[in-house]
């Protein structure tokens, strides 16, 4: 697992991000309330504070830490431009997923999400799931394109769009994904097995809601909380959201007149460049003539 101060060389500042969480904020939101203590993971035991009716009762100022520590990296990755998966695939997750992307400053780095269901190979296998992704930027053209939908009845466009729905479901999200992301947000790191492992495998780093019926040693940054309670992942995931909008402004992107400063230089030596191989034909020019002259007098004589 990697450590909680070091990721891909990257050193996490320690002082604070943003406003201030406060543990009254955690209470009224239901990030507190575990699973029954039958279904609780043994391993999960230092976040717990008691058991009240057979509930476990989570430690908020555990997960005050862990939703500030989680935040500061996710804050980092942002400012040096680096991509974030979000996966939130669980009905009270859907919703709040879609409407924290609609917030999300994608000007430094990247952020893609997963709302429907986690395909298998995403991470471990995406050459393959491209396939499918070309298939969904395919129909999304074809759809648009007036020309190319006139060879076609309107049965053939109508499947086209049923195909479209369906993978624009499952593949939407990460339509615009070229490689494998730098981490990975997770909703319910016990619901999201299949997506933990495969960011351990290709070691991608990982921000989870760790509940106590799930193993937080697996997590590279584990919030303890609630994540079944809509009001517990929506004041996490909106304030991992705002970490990343502020990682985003800290290191704005180069304006335009920065870029054309640039552009000078490469000018510059393309010109020096090409000025070196026009020097070099003459000389070859000038021996082929000296050449072709003593052959001449040669024959002459």
């Amino acid at each position: 697992m990697m450590s909680l101060t070091t990721v891909f060389g990257w050193r996490l500042k320690r002082h604070k991000i943003m406003r201030e969480i406060t543990l009254e904020e955690l209470l009224t939101a239901g990030c507190h309330f575990g699973h029954q203590v039958t279904r609780a993971n043994p391993k999960a035991r230092d976040f717990v504070f008691e058991a009240r009716d057979n509930i476990q009762i989570i430690d908020l100022a555990k997960t005050k830490e862990g939703l500030e520590e989680a935040g500061q990296f996710i804050k980092d990755l942002s400012s040096r431009g680096g991509t974030l998966l979000v996966v939130g695939t669980k009905r009270q997750a859907q919703e709040i997923v879609k409407t924290q992307m609609e917030r999300v400053d994608q000007s430094r780095g990247q952020v893609l999400f997963v709302y429907n269901r986690w395909i298998g190979g995403i991470l471990t296998n995406f050459s393959e799931v491209s396939k499918n992704v070309k298939k969904l930027t395919d129909l999304e053209k074809k759809l648009q394109d007036e020309s190319e939908k006139s060879g076609f009845t309107k049965k053939e466009i109508g499947l086209w769009e049923k195909e479209k729905q369906r993978l624009e479901m499952l593949y939407g999200g990460i339509a615009k994904m070229t490689k494998v992301p730098d981490a990975l947000y997770i909703i319910d790191s016990h619901l999201e097995d299949l997506a933990v492992r495969e960011a351990r495998n290709m070691g991608v780093a990982t921000v989870a809601i760790v509940d106590t019926n799930a193993d937080p040693h697996v997590i590279d940054y584990p919030i303890p909380a609630n994540d079944d309670a809509a009001g517990s992942i929506e004041l996490i995931t909106a304030y991992l959201i705002d970490a990343w909008n502020e990682g985003a402004k800290a290191t704005p992107a180069k304006s335009k007149s920065e870029k054309e400063e640039e552009k000078p230089e490469v000018k510059e030596e393309k010109k020096s460049s090409s000025k070196a191989s026009e020097d070099k034909v003459k000389k070859v020019k000038v021996q082929k003539t000296k050449t072709a002259k003593k052959t001449k007098a040669k024959s002459k004589k």
